[in-house]
């Protein structure tokens, strides 16, 4: 047999094999299903076989749509295609595997947190849904993720619903034991918090801008994550780490926040770096947080730089404390020493000379003294702090180190503001 007859051969073989194959049930290529404006969007998912394209004309579309089965539902990039909900329930609520929403506005779902109302739902069984390109506007929660794994959630706009209370409204993303789902390029606003994950593992939240919201993002109970290149603004809380342990927080930027930038509460065993806190009550605020490394963060212009108290084994260095009214909070009798390896912090009060030019300053910055300590305890001390016996206690800590109370000690301070690339984008954007 010659090449050629082979060849042929085995191409009509082929060939035949693809019809039969192409005959098989579930074989059949997906199809894209045109629907008119204000077409019944149940009707059109019970007809549609799994994997169809459902393809919105401009228009409104009735909500409380559960879909069941593997289907892309998406309207023009304008998103002009709006599914308004009942006011009660959940207006999109996925409970298939596979399930692509886009280029759609929703609306109008139930505003009952205990019945987890949101403008979309996806379900436990809503492995690998994909939600994009959407506005999702005036709901409960914008997207709850309750228990849905690997899901995908990118470039939607997400407003909460503007007529309640902060703390009655709905989160943006709600995340609940989902793993390897990932929050991506998001602007939201307006509910209480951003994104709020409790119970979960394996997250990825990057890239998201947080406005007019409680807390930008709400860590409880969520391992193994990372949270980066986050940008809040003017929201109460920033970056609330907490009973979170194995995470990534890096190069996030909180400017404005009415209380703390960055909270770390019973956060363990992670990485806090490159982030950039400006203008707030306090920076940063480590509570009970064990064996963390926070490293190359940039603190500035806050009451406080650092309130920093029950805490043990944290590795802390190359942070730069910028024109904070008070750089350091520590309420303790223990000496923590915060240099890592011939590499302290940069603080923009400590007068020092560097003689041997090595970036380093020859003389260790101790940030509190006996009467913050006493100050701390007795804010009404605060009356006598020009008062000729404070004046004496000072000058008696500075001549006489031995005395000083126990407390943070940098042995290595920075002469220079280290240089981050968070910090760069920071002052781009202003």
């Amino acid at each position: 047999m010659s090449m050629r007859s082979f060849t042929v051969s085995g191409l009509r073989a082929a060939l035949a094999a693809l019809a039969v194959l192409c005959a098989m049930p579930g074989t059949v290529a997906a199809a894209v299903i045109d629907v008119p404006a204000g077409s019944d969007l149940r009707a059109a998912v019970a007809a549609a076989a799994p994997g169809d394209i459902l393809n919105l004309a401009p228009g409104d579309y009735p909500g409380n749509l559960v879909i069941d089965k593997p289907l892309t539902i998406q309207g023009p990039a304008d998103r002009s295609a709006r599914i308004l909900g009942e006011r009660t329930g959940r207006t999109l609520w996925v409970q298939a595997e596979d399930v692509v929403l886009r280029h759609l506005t929703v609306r109008h779902s139930g505003l009952s947190l205990p019945d987890m109302d949101a403008g979309i739902f996806l379900d436990k069984t809503a492995t690998r849904a994909h939600v994009a390109d959407n506005d999702i506007i005036d709901n409960s929660v914008g997207v709850y993720l309750w228990g849905a794994r690997d899901a995908l959630v990118e470039r939607n706009r997400i407003v909460g619903n503007t007529g309640l209370r902060v703390n009655e409204r709905g989160n943006g993303v709600t995340v609940w034991n989902a793993p390897g789902s990932k929050v991506l390029d998001n602007d939201i606003s307006e509910g209480r918090d951003g994104i709020f994950s409790n119970n979960s593992r394996e997250n990825v939240f990057s890239r998201n801008v947080f406005h007019k919201l409680r807390y930008a993002v709400h860590y409880m109970y969520t391992n193994d994550s990372e949270v980066s290149d986050n940008v809040s603004r003017g929201n109460e809380i920033g970056y609330a780490i907490m009973f979170s342990r194995r995470l990534v927080v890096r190069d996030n930027i909180a400017v404005d926040s009415a209380h703390q930038g960055l909270m770390l509460n019973a956060t363990d065993d992670s990485v806090i770096d490159g982030n950039v806190i400006v203008r707030a009550e306090k920076c940063v605020f480590v509570y009970n947080a064990n064996l963390n490394e926070l490293a190359d963060n940039h603190f500035q212009d806050c009451g406080i730089g650092v309130h920093y108290t029950g805490s043990e084994g944290n590795r802390i260095h190359g942070n730069a404390f910028v024109g904070n009214q008070n750089q350091v909070k520590y309420v303790g009798t223990r000496y923590l020493e915060w240099s890592q390896a011939g590499r302290g912090n940069y603080w923009s009060d400590l007068s020092a000379f560097d003689l041997d030019g090595d970036g380093i300053a020859d003389t260790a910055y101790r940030p509190n003294g006996l009467i913050d300590q006493v100050v701390w305890r007795a804010p009404n001390a605060r009356l006598l702090l020009n008062s000729p016996a404070v004046t004496i206690v000072r000058w008696a800590q500075s001549q006489f180190p031995a005395i000083l109370p126990g407390g943070v000690i940098d042995s290595a301070p920075l002469m220079a503001i280290p240089a981050t690339p968070t910090l760069k984008k920071f002052e781009a954007l202003q």
